[in-house]
């Protein structure tokens, strides 16, 4: 089994990619469908899985810079239809061994700040889903569980199922965070102790911070640090 560990996610509709002018300020930019930039066991993509479902938009990803042992970034898009169907999910990511069990990581030091230009769209900002945003009344997967403490903060805990795969998905139950640090183990080990989650069994596969884009724009998500690790 397989289990995705951090995510950041918001809003958005589509155009042709080439609609979005890459700035020559960018040390990167990746503008076509999954366009992919790695290097230092970081990953950034351009991630348009949606995009199909929108009537019109664009996305381009760049990489802004390397410092401090992990990554800048940023995401503009525009996003029009459907408003309920994500359009893309932009993310870097920290890669990660394949097979390794949750079970063998002891910690996951992460950190994060970001911030969005305007939040008159709809959105989410997720890690494990973590979200430390959402905008424009969108809800995650499942039904509300009720309240946790976890890294300092009260959280609201939803969990459903997406097919066959059980989510789970901590909320602020107000307000964004845009400037967070924790131990991600935290959560699954919380997870572990209180809803029988299967360490022994899930593999990490992904650690990541993104943004789901549904509708609106344009708009620029900007995360100005990203690290994250695992021992």
């Amino acid at each position: 089994m397989k289990s995705t560990l951090l995510l950041v996610a918001s809003a958005a509709a589509l155009v042709q990619a080439s609609a979005l002018v890459p700035r020559q300020s960018h040390v990167e930019s990746l503008c076509g469908l999954y366009a992919y930039w790695s290097n230092d066991n970081y990953e950034l993509l351009n991630n348009l899985w949606g995009k199909d479902t929108a009537t019109s938009g664009s996305q381009c990803t760049y990489l802004d810079g390397t410092s401090g042992g992990g990554i800048q970034w940023s995401s503009t898009w525009t996003w029009n239809g459907a408003p309920d169907n994500v359009k893309s999910y932009p993310y870097a990511g920290r890669k990660v061994a394949k097979g390794r069990k949750i079970s063998d990581v002891t910690r996951m030091p992460t950190a994060v700040t970001w911030k969005y230009d305007r939040t008159d769209i709809r959105a989410n900002v997720a890690e494990l889903m973590i979200w430390l945003a959402r905008y424009g009344g969108i809800y995650p997967i499942g039904t509300l569980f009720g309240q946790v403490q976890l890294a300092g903060r009260t959280w609201d805990l939803y969990t459903g199922y997406n097919g066959k795969m059980r989510v789970y998905s901590f909320l602020p139950p107000s307000g964004d965070i845009r400037d967070f640090s924790c131990d991600v183990k935290d959560f699954y080990n919380y997870l572990e102790k209180t809803h029988a989650f299967p360490a022994k069994e899930q593999n990490i596969i992904v650690y990541q911070i993104g943004t789901e884009a549904f509708t609106g724009g344009p708009a620029t998500f900007t995360v100005t640090k990203f690290t994250a690790d695992l021992s």
